[in-house]
């Protein structure tokens, strides 16, 4: 099993330096990954709640907000090299899919093939609309995206005649360098989530689950896959758990069949990362022996 950190990195904590002293003494510790969460906007008052939080409220410094994920992951791939960088997750249905087709298929690029491309719907209807798109029909948004982004990234010329977007002889360089594409890992718990990960996904992504909780959702998972021929041979389990995690949890999520656990960072503070980067060093030279 392998061991890889969610950093929510937000200002005015997440400094230039502090970002390139993490990546490159997260990188040192042996882990294997660098995932961030994206949003690109707050709400004082919302619709949904969050679900990572138990106020349901992102939690962030007095006047800081959460930094982009492609322009983090660039200045990281350049502090960096070994380090994968993963997206947890790229709100797809509220970007343009042509523009993050060429960042991703860039980063990817630029950092020698390190990326993984998580995705989701998301969950914040205010952010959803400010982004000028509309909230209902997310979930085929997000399908006609990714089949868009798919074909962008795997064929020279891309003809796409879909309900949300349409692309007539486009070309798009420099393509990906990982094959055929960037890994898409899908997140989410709902019924639609597990089709999307079945029909597009390397992988599946859920965020603060215990074993208990994860496992009757890789039942669910399984019974998704199979609906389309697939299993879950060559198909990644991501996990990231609760912050506090023993070699216990550790165990039972390696017998679930996890094959990474993205473990929250948690406090940006100086001293706090020390301690903190200690503590996922250990747990990945434990979990290498799962």
């Amino acid at each position: 099993m392998k061991i890889g950190t969610f950093a929510t990195f937000m200002s005015p904590y997440a400094t230039p330096a502090m970002i390139a002293d993490f990546g490159i003494r997260a990188e040192q510790a042996g882990l294997d990954s660098i995932w961030m969460g994206e949003h690109v906007l707050l709400f004082d008052e919302m619709e949904n709640p969050y679900p990572g939080s138990r106020d349901g409220r992102i939690p962030v410094p007095e006047g800081g907000g959460m930094l982009d994920t492609v322009a983090t992951f660039g200045f990281l791939a350049s502090a960096t090299s070994t380090i994968r960088l993963g997206t947890g997750i790229c709100l797809v249905p509220q970007r343009n899919p042509v523009y993050t087709a060429k960042e991703f298929a860039t980063l990817d690029w630029l950092s020698g093939g390190r990326v993984d491309f998580g995705i989701g719907v998301g969950w914040c209807k205010e952010e959803v609309i400010a982004c000028g798109y509309s909230w209902e029909d997310r979930g085929g948004r997000c399908d006609e995206f990714l089949e868009l982004m798919q074909s962008l990234w795997t064929e020279e010329v891309t003809n796409y005649d879909g309900q949300h977007v349409q692309v007539t002889g486009a070309r798009l360089d420099p393509k990906p360098i990982q094959q055929p594409h960037l890994p898409i890992t899908v997140g989410g718990h709902g019924a639609p989530s597990l089709r999307r990960a079945a029909r597009f996904g390397s992988g599946w992504y859920g965020f603060a689950l215990t074993p208990a909780q994860t496992a009757p959702i890789l039942t669910r998972l399984d019974e998704a896959l199979a609906e389309t021929d697939r299993d879950r041979e060559n198909f990644e389990i991501i996990i990231t758990p609760p912050y506090d995690i023993d070699d216990a949890m550790l165990n039972e999520f390696a017998e679930l069949g996890v094959h990474r656990l993205v473990v929250q960072l948690g406090s940006q503070k100086s001293e706090k990362i020390t301690k903190r980067l200690v503590q996922l060093e250990a747990l990945a030279k434990r979990a290498e022996q799962l």
